[in-house]
């Protein structure tokens, strides 16, 4: 079976990529298509991989400044026509899925689509913009784009197969902005059953992120220098500089480290902070897994991975206030590690790849005639397209 990956772009280390670098382990003959790669930024899972990137990869200064150029992504993802392959895999938040699927009706590539989140720029566009850009022009000149990205957004949904969410709070969004239901297959997380030794023994709160505004790291920071609890903030990104403004004696600013390095801070830390509204969230069920509670805002895929009580608590409005209570509420329950690792089972790589076979295999079998029907598919439900 010949299968093709695309994924949006791949310049940045982050939860998506690791998907990516999971798919390529699983289909390494598959070649990745994107509109651009940083190779000095690639996760370590996808290093020897075969690049394919757009037109875009001769432009230094695209890659540079990304997030300038969206207007651009539509327009450049389409000048990539997939034709020789019998799955094309994309792994979209945003333009992935817009990629050219070429051949007949009765024989050609079946696209699945393997969903991040409908595109965020697009769809909530004042939450990804807050403190992105001091702009103002710039940001009147990106909201006039926003009706006609939106467009292609639902535009480009209506060539894919075969959707899959990657949490129940992405499948919701599918079938609002698509018209479109899907089964969910949750991302994959490394087990680890971890014998490093802590790197210090202080009763810390820790955050693993990358620094962008919509992930809310400023509610962590301001909650834990409210409180004069230790805070430890472990990513890089534009938003470092205003956090850090923010924060009190009490946190701490480390940037990027080896994920050797975040495993020992997560053996060690008191509970991992979660404060914003993810469309999955891996780094909070990797704390799981080695026993740490998590303290994370009650939306988006944290409703499907944090159980109150169990393994984590919830804070309900995303507010510092709110956080506060939830971590002196924390501070309360006597945590079970092992309990907390059991609930992270269910999100384990080998669950993951178990699916995605699945899935595929199911969309091969499907004669395309039943691409608009219901058909057994992805997690074992069925899915209407």
């Amino acid at each position: 079976m010949k299968i093709a990956i695309v994924h949006d772009y791949l310049n940045q280390r982050g939860g998506a990529e690791r998907v990516v670098g999971v798919l390529h382990e699983m289909f390494p003959q598959a070649p990745i298509y994107t509109l651009f790669v940083d190779r000095r930024k690639l996760w370590p899972s996808l290093e020897g991989a075969t690049f394919i990137p757009s037109f875009l990869q001769r432009y230094r200064l695209v890659i540079k400044h990304f997030k300038l150029f969206f207007w651009l992504y539509p327009l450049a993802i389409r000048t990539i026509r997939l034709a020789h392959y019998d799955v094309v895999l994309t792994s979209s938040s945003a333009y992935a899925k817009g990629v050219r699927i070429v051949g007949s009706e009765d024989r050609r590539p079946v696209h699945i689509c393997y969903c991040h989140t409908p595109m965020r720029f697009a769809w909530d566009f004042d939450g990804y913009i807050a403190n992105e850009t001091k702009n103002q022009v710039l940001v009147s000149l990106a909201r006039l784009l926003v009706p006609m990205l939106k467009l292609w957004d639902v535009w480009s949904a209506r060539k894919v197969d075969y959707f899959i969410a990657n949490s129940t709070a992405v499948q919701e969004r599918i079938a609002r902005y698509y018209g479109r239901e899907c089964g969910v297959i949750h991302p994959p997380v490394e087990a680890r059953q971890s014998t490093v030794l802590p790197v210090d023994t202080r009763d810390y709160f820790l955050v693993v992120s990358r620094l962008v505004s919509y992930k809310r790291i400023d509610l962590a920071v301001e909650a834990c220098t409210r409180l004069g609890k230790p805070l430890i903030v472990i990513g890089q990104g534009p938003d470092r500089q205003r956090l850090e403004s923010l924060a009190g004696p009490t946190v701490t600013f480390l940037g990027w480290r080896s994920d050797e390095e975040v495993e020992q801070y997560l053996v060690a830390c008191n509970a991992f902070i979660f404060p914003g509204e993810e469309d999955f969230g891996i780094a909070p069920v990797e704390a799981n897994m080695l026993g740490k509670p998590v303290v994370a805002y009650q939306s988006g895929g944290a409703l499907d991975t944090v159980s109150d009580g169990v393994n984590g608590v919830f804070f309900a409005e995303q507010t510092t206030e709110s956080l506060v209570r939830a971590i002196e509420r924390a501070q309360t329950i006597q945590w079970d590690p092992e309990r907390i690792q059991n609930a992270a089972e269910k999100f384990s790589r080998r669950v993951f790849e178990d699916k995605i076979r699945r899935a595929v295999q199911d969309a091969v079998s499907a004669p395309m005639a039943t691409v608009t029907t219901e058909v057994n598919f992805g997690n074992g439900e069925g899915v209407s397209q």
